[in-house]
This record gives C-alpha cells, structure tokens and sequence, in this order.
C-alpha cells in the first residue's frame, strides 16, 4: 500500500514538472517594424494599424512611447500593440511586409511593450474594434512632423546616456523577464520536490 502511494506521488509530480517545463517553452513575440522598411511603406502601415484597433495613445507627443520620434519606432509600438490585441494570430504581423516577429523585449524606458492580449487591452473584435474602445477612425494617427529632435534633447532607448544627454536611469527589468525568473526558479524548486520524494521512498 505503501509503494502505490509512493508511486502515485512520484507521477504527479512528474506530470507538474512536465507542466511547468511546456510553460517555460511558451516565450513571449513582440511585433516589430522591419528595418529595411521603407518610411512611406511603414506610415501607411502605421496609419492602417491605429486605424484598425491598435493602441496609438502613447505614441502622441505626452505619451510615454513618443520619444524616439521616429516612424520606425512609432511603427514598432503601434505594429505590436495590433498583434498582441490579435492574440499573435497568424498573419497579424505582416503590415504589407513591413513588420517582423521578434522574441526580444523591444521594451524600453518607461516605453513599455505588451507581450499579450491581456497587456494590450484586450483583443480585437469584428470590424477591427477593440474590445471595450472607440471605434476606428477616432484614433488620431502620429504622424512625423520634421526631423527628429537634435542629439542631446531625446532619452536614449536604454538609461545610462551620459555626458549632456538625459538618462532614463537603469533599465529595470520587464514583466516578461521577471515572469521568466519567477518560472525558472518554479521548475528548480519543483524538480527538488520530485527527487526528494524519489530518494525518500526509496
């Protein structure tokens, strides 16, 4: 009697330990504007993509994704925020070729990039409305007005600027990096449970 509840715990816990491997696999894409886009391909893009249910509001001058302002970068926010609303369906990250999969954090400074439907705001229902927003159309789109700013009046994408240039500080780590760690350390603590309870029934 002994043996078979030994046995038993033994399975489930290699059935939790097979779980929270198949978790660890499952890493976070981001969808980014592709470098060798050209700027009038990507504005079309970025048009299309706030026209269409992407969250464009921290693109606009006070919002916190403005800076840098390029269309590259503002293509790259807007081109995510449409797919992770799509729930990274195939296809979502295409923009007329414009747009690439990435499974590097594009996250930045306070410029913070959602990683799932659930940090976009939801996803994206018939007609290209998100879920609980207005409409398309109502979104006024970021549009580049002149060059960039000069050097040493933007933040640079990662803290530490230096000499005359403001810094964003260090870089903290992201949700996705600090749920990675917490997985981690969830699959170390759950293979010790498996082979303490190997070697204790032995």
């Amino acid at each position: 009697m002994e043996s078979d509840e030994a046995v038993f715990k033994v399975v489930a816990l290699l059935l939790l330990l097979f779980t929270t491997t198949a978790e660890l696999g499952a890493a976070a894409t981001w969808c980014v504007a592709r470098s060798d886009a050209s700027e009038e391909a990507l504005q079309t893009a970025l048009d299309y993509a706030c026209g269409s249910g992407a969250d464009c509001a921290p693109l606009q001058s006070s919002g916190l994704c403005y800076l840098p302002n390029t269309i590259q970068a503002h293509a790259s926010y807007a081109f995510n925020s449409y797919y992770q609303r799509k729930g990274s369906a195939p296809g979502s990250c295409s923009f007329s070729g414009t747009a690439t999969v990435a499974t590097t954090d594009p996250s930045y400074g306070s410029c913070v990039y959602p990683s799932s439907p659930s940090t976009a705001g939801g996803t994206i229902g018939q007609g290209g409305t998100p879920i609980g927003t207005t409409p398309p159309g109502t979104v006024t789109t970021p549009t580049l007005s002149g060059p960039p700013p000069p050097p040493g009046t933007t933040a640079p994408l990662y803290g530490s600027g230096g000499g005359l240039n403001p810094s964003l500080g260090p870089a903290t780590p992201t949700s996705s990096s600090s749920n990675a760690l917490i997985k981690t350390r969830l699959f170390h603590v759950t293979l010790l449970l498996v082979f303490s309870f190997i070697f204790e029934t032995m």
